[in-house]
């Protein structure tokens, strides 16, 4: 069986070493909430082969890459409809997975965020999510208030996600080798169904305060304060680094407060 060749348009970086893909699927904990898991870009299948050998998890496995889904079709004839052809940033969950699941996969470093954020618009079906993602995006996922890296993306997973650095792992076990280190992080779905605030608001409270992140967030809110009421917080003194996720929701209930006092 001829191997598929990594294409650098797709971001593919093949993992070579069998040990660290063994890690990556024995990092999947919480299976006991869910039957099913899906597979985000599987190559040639380093991964699958400890996923399929997982009697009490039913695998799906996605690739947008025709070469991949061909050589993956001929290695694992038995799976049918469960290995598709697509694109996983388009892929309608519900129609093909109903319920909740889990997804694993050595993901391209080139959509990572959109793969975060397409979980979290999904967060009631993902339960889990164990991944391989360039290693500052993964520090970025697991960052606490006070620290650069700290972003909308921290806030926005730690939101509704209990998110693990699990391990680094070297470009010397890709082919071809990132120029980056990479490292595998866990996301598991915290008990938060819905935001003790106005969700919509939230997110725009967290991307202004983020988009101008050097400024105070009394500046950097400003489009979002109602300019007749002087409202008065020490929050507002503070940049949206410092402020966790609980801060970002007394935040959004502050502005909502006082703009209904307007009204």
């Amino acid at each position: 069986m001829s191997l598929v060749r990594a294409k650098k348009h797709l971001g593919q970086h093949f993992l070579t070493d069998k040990n660290i893909a063994e890690k990556i699927v024995n990092s999947l904990r919480n299976y006991s909430e869910y039957k099913q898991v899906l597979e985000v870009g599987p190559g040639m299948g380093i991964l699958s082969d400890f996923l399929l050998n997982k009697q009490d998890l039913e695998t799906y496995l996605i690739d947008i890459d025709t070469e991949s889904y061909e050589f993956l079709k001929r290695k694992y004839p038995d799976l049918g409809k469960k290995l598709i052809n697509g694109d996983f940033l388009e892929l309608d969950f519900k129609a093909v997975l109903p319920g909740k699941f889990g997804i694993i996969g050595n993901f391209p470093y080139n959509i990572s965020s959109q793969i975060l954020f397409k979980v979290l618009d999904n967060r009631d079906q993902v339960v889990e999510l164990v991944g391989m993602f360039q290693k500052e995006v993964a520090q970025r996922c697991v960052e606490k208030p006070g620290s650069k890296e700290y972003g909308i993306l921290s806030v926005f997973l730690q939101a509704f996600y209990d998110v693990e650095y699990l391990f680094s792992v070297k470009p010397g076990v890709f082919n071809p080798p990132p120029k980056v280190t990479s490292a595998v992080i866990r996301l598991t779905r915290n008990d938060v169904q819905k935001l003790d605030c106005d969700e919509k608001l939230f997110w725009q409270v967290v991307k202004s305060g983020f988009n101008q992140r050097r400024k105070t967030l009394r500046n950097a809110l400003s489009s979002l304060l109602n300019k007749e009421n002087n409202v008065v917080d020490p929050m507002l003194d503070l940049r949206a680094e410092r402020l966790s996720v609980k801060d970002f929701v007394e935040m959004t209930n502050l502005i909502s407060k006082s703009r209904r006092s307007v009204e």
